[in-house]
């Protein structure tokens, strides 16, 4: 189904706004929602009421909020990048270290989330799909610690170009299966996680690693990432006594960037960035900017704006980063891009491989590509902007996984190959 007109909203008008999304039925505004098969109805039911329980138990909370620290790692730094700041020659860089994290991405704040709730109702196996990696190895480790079977889904195009932490996901116990359908990437490794879910719902609980599907996930993925921009907000106040210009983040699903800005909401003064991949080009196929020739439409669970023909048929996708190669967006974002409160912008392949380099050489930080998109953008906003103002930047994972595709994108030649475990 596609709707090509744009529904508007009203402004933000009282706090109360954010903490009322999504609505009951999942909605936010026009997206979101519940569209899925008839067998996956009660499970969905069934994990709302769970997590709607758990949020107002005062145990889990705790317990979350422990592991988070104690497992994870938390809180995060907020690290203030004084070379790049003098070499851009504009405004402050700072950089919130999601990358700091155990197993490399903000990802593990969620698997964490979601592995105590799916301990809370009983499930003892995981599934999971995966792009980058990130998701899967965060998945595979909370596993570990508590004992849950674990098969994460993953594309055989993705495979190949994350190979370390398909690895790493194996090391941990988890089983990753290969999707070899379609493009071959995250949009075939959901369905492929969504079938298993289906037939194994009585003793498997899915951890979806995005702000995306169907309810009640795009809101419960966001509030366990909303830690970050908790922390963010405390930490800056802290390092410069106001709130930062502007904020920018990468967006795939949206589940980094979602829980960076949420904080921020209602602070009109600082401007919100996500930043999407424009791939080679914007030509049709060429890319992952949902913003840049998308249209309304459902997909995989729910309705938001998604990169889709005139037929409906969902249009391949391309990126250099594989976690932000992925036909739709959050219905989240695209709530909040109809009330112009947050912006969104792409950068291309070759600038986020720039962006991967110049953070490298000048701070001695390896992003993972997926960041080094937000890194792109916030690098040529920061150099028109002056010395007074700041921009934070979501520095959501390492690249460690993204090394060896990196150096063969750009033409690095003698490096061995990483055989695919």
């Amino acid at each position: 189904m596609i709707h090509k007109e744009i529904i508007k909203h009203p402004t933000l008008s009282s706090p109360q706004d954010r903490f009322a999304l999504p609505d009951s039925s999942g909605c936010f505004g026009p997206y979101g929602g519940s569209y899925v098969p008839e067998t996956l109805y009660h499970p969905l039911s069934e994990l709302n009421d769970a997590y709607v329980e758990a949020k107002k138990d005062p145990d889990f909370q705790q317990e979350l909020s422990r592991l988070l620290k104690e497992f994870a790692g938390r809180p995060t730094e907020l690290y203030f990048a004084e070379r790049l700041t003098k070499e851009l020659g504009g405004a402050k860089i700072y950089l919130k270290r999601e990358d700091l994290l155990h197993t490399g991405a903000h990802k593990i704040n969620n698997a964490l989330g979601q592995a105590l709730l799916a301990k809370r109702m009983g499930k003892k196996r995981i599934i999971a799909e995966t792009g980058a990696g990130q998701h899967g190895i965060a998945t595979a480790s909370v596993c570990a610690k508590f004992g849950m079977d674990c098969k994460i889904y993953m594309g055989a195009e993705d495979m190949r170009r994350q190979a370390l932490n398909v690895f790493r996901m194996r090391l941990s116990g988890a089983e990753v299966h290969g999707v070899e359908a379609g493009s071959k990437t995250l949009k075939e490794a959901i369905n492929e996680a969504m079938r298993d879910w289906v037939t194994n719902v009585r003793s498997t609980h899915y951890i979806l690693g995005s702000a995306l599907g169907a309810h009640p996930y795009p809101g419960m993925v966001r509030d366990f990432h909303r830690v970050i921009s908790e922390e963010t907000k405390r930490q800056f106040l802290e390092m410069e006594g106001r709130l930062p210009d502007e904020m920018i983040a990468c967006v795939g699903g949206g589940s980094n960037a979602i829980g960076f800005f949420f904080d921020f909401l209602e602070d009109l003064d600082v401007r919100l960035i996500g930043v999407e991949a424009g791939g080679r080009s914007l030509d049709e196929g060429e890319h992952a900017a949902r913003f840049e020739g998308g249209k309304l439409g459902v997909l995989q669970g729910c309705k938001t704006w998604i990169l889709q023909n005139a037929e409906g048929q969902i249009n391949p996708t391309h990126s250099v980063s594989a976690g932000l190669d992925y036909a739709a967006i959050g219905p989240e974002h695209a709530y909040y891009r109809d009330l112009g409160r947050i912006e969104f912008a792409h950068a291309g392949d070759k600038d986020a491989l720039d962006a991967f380099r110049k953070l490298s050489c000048v701070e001695g930080i390896l992003p993972a590509l997926e960041t080094s998109h937000g890194l792109a953008h916030a690098f040529k906003r920061a150099a028109q902007m002056t010395p007074d103002q700041t921009v934070c930047v979501n520095l959501s994972g390492r690249g460690d996984k993204d090394a060896m595709e990196a150096a063969r994108v750009m033409g690095v030649t003698g490096l061995p190959e990483m055989p695919l475990p």
